[in-house]
């Protein structure tokens, strides 16, 4: 997993609307990646509508955000129309984005191991250095998380 320290690794993904976002357009500006195991499942949605309800205050303190999961183009479509999202989710269908950040990882649920996307939140400086690491990210204060840092 990407640790403090790092640089941005070097990306493009395809947003909610089709269009290419690329890693080196992020440079600049503090960013917030957050990974997310699927849009439109509960714990998701919470964590991507807090972020979305505190953005305004999240901005002010000079951030912009990026949502990522492995979903298709349409279901982030669906999930980023239906809650009017202020920032792009990435549809990272073939994982080049999640393996770069090292968030596919081995998971247990009820028992139950399997692969996926390990919620977490990377901060990055206005240069694209990882300044932290948010591994345990509780989604109904994602954000008060973000901004105590």
């Amino acid at each position: 997993m990407l640790k403090v320290g790092d640089k941005l690794p070097e990306f493009e993904g395809i947003n909610q609307d089709g269009e290419t976002v690329s890693s080196s357009k992020l440079i600049g500006k503090k960013l917030v990646v957050f990974f997310y195991p699927q849009a439109s499942t509960p714990t998701c949605t919470v964590e991507a509508c807090n972020l979305s309800d505190n953005y305004s205050k999240l901005e002010k303190e000079g951030f912009q955000l990026l949502g990522v999961s492995g979903d298709s183009v349409k279901k982030q479509k669906n999930f980023h129309s239906k809650f009017a999202f202020p920032y792009d989710l990435i549809a990272d269908e073939t994982r080049n984005i999640i393996d770069k950040f090292g968030v596919w990882q081995e998971k247990k649920t009820f028992g139950k191991t399997y692969m996926g996307i390990v919620r977490t939140t990377f901060i990055f400086d206005e240069n694209g250095i990882c300044t932290r690491v948010i591994e345990k990210v509780t989604s109904k204060t994602a954000a008060e998380q973000i901004l105590e840092g």
